[in-house]
This record gives C-alpha cells, sequence and structure tokens, in this order.
C-alpha cells in the first residue's frame, strides 16, 4: 500500500437518541447527502417500532444489529493455482458494517410502501432473528461452516 492509511474520524451521536450507531446507520442511509431526509426515515421508523412494540426503539434497533452481525465469512484465496473459500473471523468494524448493509438491502428490496415503514418491519424482524437480512448472515455463516476444511489457509 502506498501512503498512509486513513485515520478513523469519531462519529458524533445522533441529537435525538445520543447513540453512535444510530448516526452510523443515518450516514448509510443517506443518499445524496441528504442526511436531514435519512434522519426524518430513521426517526419515524423507530416512532413506528416503539408504537408497535411498545419498546425503546433504540434497544431494538441494537438487537436487531446483534442478531445480524456475522462471526464467520468466507474470503477468496489463491493457494497453488487453485481459489479456496477460506473462512476468517470478522472484524468488528465490518461486523457492524455488514449487518447494516444487509439491513438496508433487505428494505430497499421491498417495494411499494414509504422507506420507514419498510426499515421498522425489517429491524423488527430482525431483532426477532427473523427477516431477509437473519437469512443473510445464516447464508454467510453457513458458507463459513461449509469451508471448514480450508482454514488452515487462512493467516
Amino acid at each position: 500500500m502506498r501512503g498512509k492509511s486513513a485515520t478513523q474520524r469519531p462519529v458524533t451521536p445522533d441529537p435525538k437518541y445520543g447513540n453512535e450507531n444510530v448516526a452510523r446507520f443515518t450516514n448509510l442511509v443517506m443518499r445524496d447527502g441528504k442526511k436531514s431526509t435519512a434522519m426524518r426515515v430513521i426517526y419515524d421508523a423507530f416512532d413506528i417500532i416503539g408504537e408497535k412494540t411498545k419498546l425503546n426503539p433504540v434497544e431494538v434497533f441494537e438487537n436487531a444489529l446483534k442478531n445480524v452481525m456475522p462471526t464467520l465469512e468466507v474470503k477468496s484465496k489463491r493457494v497453488g493455482g487453485a481459489n479456496y473459500q477460506v473462512p476468517m473471523p470478522v472484524r468488528g468494524e465490518r461486523r457492524f458494517m455488514l449487518a447494516a448493509r444487509w439491513i438496508l438491502v433487505a428494505t430497499r428490496a421491498k417495494k411499494g410502501r414509504p422507506m420507514a415503514i419498510k426499515l421498522s418491519d425489517e429491524l423488527i424482524a430482525a431483532s426477532k432473528n427473523e427477516g431477509d437480512a437473519v437469512k443473510k448472515k445464516a447464508d454467510v455463516q453457513r458458507m463459513a461452516e461449509a469451508n471448514r476444511a480450508f482454514a488452515h489457509f487462512a493467516r
């Protein structure tokens, strides 16, 4: 690699709940630099979660993230002319990013309803260990388990 690796900048907590993960998730929901729109979508989704579950929406959000975060993933590694899918543990920062990305992909795949409603439904389902994002995590984990024989290639 050339040059220095970029330093990680601190994330300011979101104004309503004071939670850094909500602020980071807001940045991922944001499209075309429209942060106020992304915040409105997330806060509306949290209001819907509060109405439907009668629980703290931030706790439901954190629980959903925890249920979607993978512990293992496969990475392609070339050894002696052959490519192997080698299972590797996932770092903490990447675990959050994968979980958030999978939740958003599952949310955006559902058509015909406002984003806040789709996001609230997906977060509620993920907090109950259901939904498309949890299914994606299970697929990744299953793939890593299936390729456990190649774990000795990991370094």
